[in-house]
């Protein structure tokens, strides 16, 4: 009986721990992109708060030279426009240039957010990028963009509260999946 206390304290601990991985500092140096996966659109058309974090603290880090562009992912949800054209509308009024900014407005998820991104221009695949996320979500966005550009980091945007712990849960539960898929793939 006792160790079936163990998993659900199991999987707590891992949605703490990827927080906690997701809220180290960003990493120095340059990259050739900043990407900003996708995050719910509201029915009025406005993005998510968590589409607006990630977005915000993608713009900062390219004011502080961390890369020349941001590319801003995800497709169409339940409602419009596109995640990448909300996301895009706050790095707009943020004051990025058009020509910054990359717009890949077709995935649904965040396997698809790596490799459409990668496919945008013919060069993307040697590029470094660095990921701006949910905390919680860094580890897996680091792990999938890793498959498409020579070389990928994650960051988490600066949180509202501690720990966003209905995400973090929902995200162990994605990371599980991610593994069962390579391993029947394997």
């Amino acid at each position: 009986m006792t160790w079936l206390l163990l998993i659900p304290l199991a999987w707590i601990g891992l949605a703490i721990a990827l927080d906690r991985f997701g809220m180290r500092p960003a990493p120095e140096g340059r990259f050739d992109a900043l990407v900003v996966p996708g995050c719910a659109v509201r029915e009025d058309g406005t993005a998510s708060n968590a589409l607006r974090r990630r977005t915000l603290h993608a713009v900062e880090l390219w004011r502080q030279g961390a890369a020349p562009r941001l590319v801003l992912t995800g497709g169409h949800g339940r409602f419009p426009p596109s995640e990448a054209e909300a996301a895009a509308a706050i790095a707009r009024e943020a004051g990025m240039p058009d020509g910054a900014l990359l717009l890949e407005s077709r995935s649904t998820t965040t396997a698809e957010n790596a490799a459409f991104a990668a496919a945008l221009r013919s060069d993307a695949a040697e590029w470094s990028v660095m990921v701006v996320t949910d905390g919680y979500h860094a580890w897996r966005c680091r792990h999938l963009f890793r498959r498409h550009f020579k070389s990928a980091t994650s960051v988490g945007s600066k949180p509202t509260s501690k720990l966003r712990f209905r995400g973090a849960i929902r995200e162990v539960a994605a990371i599980g999946s991610m593994f069962a898929k390579q391993t029947l793939n394997a």
